[in-house]
């Protein structure tokens, strides 16, 4: 990114940010309830907090989105170009994702806690299930609309089907993937969110776990502290999934 390009973003995304800590700090002095801490406590205790007990909450948290977002991304690819790509596996999967993509995967929680128990395994699954459809979906529906002379050209020049996979379809699918990688980013993070305070009984913690653990024990600084933790994992996953695209897809943004 040039130089020039850089300060604007980093001017926009700054004006962004006191906009919302004005309103932050207008909204705790207009109540004036202990519930509200204004920005400055919260960004306090957040600072106390990572190198305490917030730190390690933050990374498992983490972990569980970046791991269920890579091994449901790879599957979901592979297998939805193939679909988008021949009739008559798609025949056969479409009455199955049909049914099954319109359904509130979150409503599968206690039956997934019941077969997966309260550890990591059954948080992964739950979001790495909501993000194999989206991102199954998206890279289906992206292989059929690839141009058809385009795979006809590749074809008379004696290209075989792995080459076509490669050098056509995966490269006309991969910025609508990633964009709904991108989309499924923060439903992955609500999910997360939702699994860690439902379905951690256990203690196995996340930052779910540790802003309810807070709100419990009426500890607002310590909440708000967590919930900054987890708005800031949010925005680098968001903003590395945005970057990511700039690099391999940059002719989507000539």
């Amino acid at each position: 990114m040039p130089l020039s390009k850089f300060k604007k973003t980093l001017s926009d995304y700054s004006i962004a940010v006191l906009i919302l800590l004005v309103l932050w700090e207008a909204a705790s002095m207009w109540l004036n309830k202990s519930y509200l801490p204004g920005p400055y406590l919260s960004f306090l205790t957040f600072g106390q907090e990572l190198g305490r007990k917030l730190g390690p909450h933050l990374l498992v948290s983490t972990g569980r989105v970046v791991i269920s977002l890579v091994t449901a991304l790879i599957p979901a690819v592979l297998l939805g170009m193939v679909l988008g790509r021949v009739e008559k596996y798609d025949r056969i999967a479409a009455p199955l994702i049909y049914l099954t993509y319109p359904v509130p995967k979150i409503i599968f929680l206690p039956l997934v806690v019941t077969l997966m128990g309260l550890g990591n395994l059954s948080k992964i699954f739950l979001i790495w299930i909501i993000v194999f459809f989206q991102i199954l979906v998206t890279a289906r529906d992206a292989a059929r609309q690839v141009n058809k002379s385009m795979v006809d050209s590749v074809l008379s020049l004696g290209a075989g089907e792995m080459q076509i996979y490669r050098h056509v379809i995966f490269p006309s699918c991969l910025p609508k993937i990633l964009t709904a990688l991108r989309i499924s980013l923060g439903t992955a993070i609500a999910v997360l969110f939702f699994s860690e305070t439902v379905a951690n009984l256990g203690g196995y913690g996340g930052i779910g776990y540790y802003v309810m653990e807070a709100w419990a024990r009426l500890e607002w600084n310590v909440m708000f502290a967590g919930i900054i933790a987890m708005g800031i994992m949010g925005f680098v996953l968001y903003l590395f999934l945005d970057w990511l695209e700039k690099k391999i897809c940059p002719w989507e943004f000539l």
